[in-house]
């Protein structure tokens, strides 16, 4: 103010003034993640419409820069970004579920084999976890140690126990494999656990309904077999029969 009473007939302003940016990484993660929202298909009508201007309003602002979803972890929020924080956690979910189709595309990339059976083994037990009974618990992958130096390790794939008492009811040993019929190493594998337990009760886990069903008693054992019908129309309903069978185990 000083310089314009000194000289009044100069119109322009001493200021200074910091120009901010919209291309910053808050925003990038966002543009970002719609990009894959919008190339994965999942999106249809109304809800795709909204992704695509949710996208092009970005588009102009922030650098399409590839990020994973551990970049939306440990991000510094405070009272001028605080709005981020639910947006970047809704990112880092699309981020971790997004990946390879099994449809054929229009890049290359190098081969890839999965490890279907250990898959699916996790698979259930996530699913088990959110839709068993308050009264279960689920341990997952649970070792044992055998022999007197205890250098024999049997590590059992799900074992199903009632919470309050601790008490083991099955053991599940989970196979990704089809089959009108079950052989005899898998039963050999799921009544050794049930021995290493203490329970009378081992399960073997299938992806597909049995078409031969197992029940039958070895030595003092019950053994029976069980599908989680991942070629049905809906997962949940499947894994719904699957928690019936398992309750009536109880």
């Amino acid at each position: 103010m000083a310089g314009c009473m000194k000289a009044p007939w100069r119109v322009e302003l001493d200021c200074r003034f910091e120009e901010h940016t919209a291309d910053i990484a808050d925003n990038q993660i966002l543009a970002w993640t719609l990009r894959g929202i919008l190339q994965s298909g999942l999106c249809s009508g109304r809800i795709l419409a909204s992704v695509r201007q949710a996208f092009r309003g970005l588009q102009g602002a922030a650098t399409l820069t590839p990020y994973g979803s551990s970049a939306c972890l440990k991000r510094l929020y405070h009272r001028l970004n605080a709005d981020y924080e639910p947006l970047h956690a809704l990112c880092r979910f699309f981020l971790e579920c997004s990946g390879p189709t099994h449809t054929t595309g229009t890049h290359d990339m190098l081969p890839f084999l999965v490890d279907m059976a250990h898959l699916f083994e996790l698979f259930v037990a996530e699913w088990l976890k959110q839709h068993l009974p308050e009264r279960f618990e689920l341990l997952v992958q649970h070792s044992v140690l055998v022999g007197k130096s205890n250098k024999l390790t049997f590590r059992i794939d799900l074992v199903l126990c009632e919470r309050q008492t601790g008490k083991v009811i099955c053991v599940l040993d989970t196979k990704y494999k089809l089959g009108d019929s079950v052989v005899n190493a898998d039963v050999s594998q799921v009544v050794t656990y049930a021995e290493l337990q203490g329970c009378n009760k081992g399960v073997l886990l299938y992806p597909s309904i049995p078409l031969h069903r197992l029940d039958e008693l070895v030595g003092n054992k019950r053994i029976v077999s069980l599908g989680f019908d991942l070629y049905g129309d809906d997962l949940d309903s499947a894994g719904s029969r699957l928690v019936k069978e398992l309750e009536k185990l109880a």
